[in-house]
């Protein structure tokens, strides 16, 4: 645990609700601000209100004692249902709120549940409804979990530079059963694909290159299991089908099949993991896997995998990042001249490095 002194007044504070991001990334990285709020009182009840497919990472988040799950779709405005369900909030007498999205209506709730101690970035104006505003200098807060975790802190503080990372608990008595369910076994060293990106397929490396790397793998006696949601499923099908025949029995496709908590106890069987820029991605990290993350359109510079054992792998070229969903000069040059030579050898120097660590563990 990283030692951070906090102010006496802040460490008062016992009753919070956190107003968590929307997606899952950004509710991954919101686990540094729950830690930090969490060491600043150990007896503080922390309560998160979130949307309800985020709900399965904040049960795994120890910190938690109560994920209030959001009623109103995700861009839906309903001011009427914002205020009736801050009313509904009041009893809890929370003495904090902290509001990590940064549009208008998502600072209604915690104002009209009448939380004395509003904390926010000013995002969209937000004056009134937060009366703890921050203006963000973003180079003094490059990455997203900086921006989170000062929340934690008065105004006045320094950004940090050491914070926990976020941590996800695994139910180990799970994994019998969830094996059994998707008929998987731990035969072979596992690598997890998970070719997916919700943003938008400048994210998303081409499945005929994940399915080399499959090929590779699986040829040198691992097994693969793809994953991601039903949304994923025609990139995941197409990666299975690029195989050979006797590659498939060694190659699983659980795209869409899973739900979130399942996804998270199986990846935790992972031997290694690739992936997109991704929610998935920032669980493997989580759960401290070995990582290897293909940034196309993104960058690790604002929200990068937060874990030790991490290879990055993007392709520097002139117009890389643009952030954009679809590329805007329709080459993809970023991810298609990204070749799975240079992802397979970012593989094996991870499974290198932890068989190294293991080594020095066992003594």
């Amino acid at each position: 645990m990283i030692d951070i002194a906090f102010p006496t007044e802040l460490k008062k504070i016992q009753n919070i609700l956190v107003v968590g991001p929307a997606w899952i990334g950004d509710m991954m990285m919101a686990h540094t601000l729950i830690q930090l709020l969490k060491q600043r009182n150990p007896a503080a009840q922390i309560d998160v209100l979130a949307s309800g497919w985020t709900r399965q990472l904040l049960m795994r988040m120890p910190e938690v004692n109560h994920v209030i799950e959001m009623p109103i779709g995700h861009g839906s405005f309903a001011f009427g249902e914002r205020r009736a369900l801050g009313k509904s909030l009041a009893q809890h007498r929370y003495d904090q709120a902290i509001v990590l999205p940064n549009s208008f209506k998502s600072a209604f709730i915690p104002f009209f549940a009448d939380i004395p101690l509003r904390t926010g970035w000013r995002g969209e104006m937000r004056y009134g409804l937060l009366n703890d505003i921050r203006v963000l200098d973003k180079k003094r807060y490059p990455l997203m979990v900086q921006r989170y975790a000062a929340l934690a802190f008065p105004k006045a503080n320094e950004p940090l530079n050491e914070f926990p990372y976020p941590r996800l608990t695994v139910d180990q008595y799970q994994r019998p059963q969830l094996l059994t369910k998707f008929a998987l076994q731990l035969n072979r060293p596992l690598l997890i694909i998970c070719p997916g990106a919700e943003y938008g397929p400048a994210k998303r490396w081409p499945e005929h290159y994940f399915a080399e790397v499959a090929d590779k793998k699986i040829r040198a006696g691992w097994q693969v299991w793809l994953m991601g949601s039903a949304k994923d499923c025609e990139v995941t099908d197409a990666i299975r089908q690029l195989l050979l025949d006797d590659e498939r029995e060694y190659c699983f496709n659980l795209a869409g099949s899973t739900n979130l908590g399942e996804a998270i106890d199986l990846m935790d069987c992972a031997d290694a993991v690739l992936s997109n820029d991704s929610g998935l991605m920032h669980i493997a990290a989580a759960l401290q896997k070995p990582l290897a993350v293909i940034y196309g359109s993104t960058s690790p510079e604002h929200t990068p995998p937060l874990a030790q054992r991490v290879s990055i792998i993007s392709n520097k070229i002139e117009c890389a990042p643009c952030f954009e969903r679809e590329c805007p000069k329709v080459h993809h040059k970023c991810l298609r001249e990204l070749m799975p030579q240079q992802v397979i050898a970012a593989l094996d120097a991870l499974t290198a490095q932890t068989a190294v660590l293991q080594m020095d563990s066992n003594g």
